[in-house]
């Protein structure tokens, strides 16, 4: 991470721009209607939340729009990345997790990685809406926001894509796996 002020070179956020910029252009379907001269001005707006767009982009996450809220008038983003984003693989689920093992404990928690982004992880019902804009985590998973009531007793959950479907599973929150990672969200 950049440093503590969450803030952005003039040079990254240009460079950052105009591969958000490409990633745009190239995936229309992802945003019919929204056009990226608004997207731009929104982001040139919220310099944090473009810092938080660049953790996502330097982990391998590729985030693209994917909606926008009328309510708000802000421009939705999920990690578009084909496969979980691998710089936030082999991760367990979050920190009391990660304190909970005794050895061979992973080096994060994708709570925790999230948290220090400035993004949140994906839900199970945004995992669903994103894997109506493509093909996603096709070989690997993600690590799903957990219902707390799942989360008390142990256990996480992630999803993956296979068969032409989407699978969402249980896990114990501590374990965590070199093809799992996770998939973040911001609004900005």
């Amino acid at each position: 991470m950049e440093n503590e002020k969450r803030e952005l070179s003039l040079e990254k956020r240009e460079v950052l721009l105009k591969t958000l910029q490409a990633r745009f252009e190239k995936n229309i379907i992802r945003h019919k209607g929204l056009e990226w001269d608004k997207v731009k001005a929104r982001l040139e707006a919220n310099t944090e939340k473009l810092w938080s767009l660049n953790e996502m982009e330097v982990t391998g996450g590729e985030p693209d729009v994917v909606g926008y809220d009328e309510t708000t008038g802000e421009y939705v983003f999920y990690d578009c990345s084909t496969e979980s984003p691998k710089g936030r693989r082999s991760v367990c689920y979050d920190n009391e997790a990660l304190e909970s093992r005794k050895a061979n404990k992973p080096k994060n928690s994708a709570a925790h990685m999230a948290a220090a982004m400035g993004i949140e992880l994906l839900t199970e019902e945004q995992y669903r809406e994103l894997q109506k804009l493509g093909s996603f985590d096709m070989k690997t998973s993600s690590w799903l926001k957990t219902p707390s009531e799942i989360r008390k007793l142990g256990g996480a959950i992630f999803a993956d894509f296979r068969y032409g479907n989407v699978f969402v599973y249980h896990s114990g929150a501590e374990s965590y796996y070199g093809v799992r990672g996770f998939r973040g969200s911001i609004w900005v």
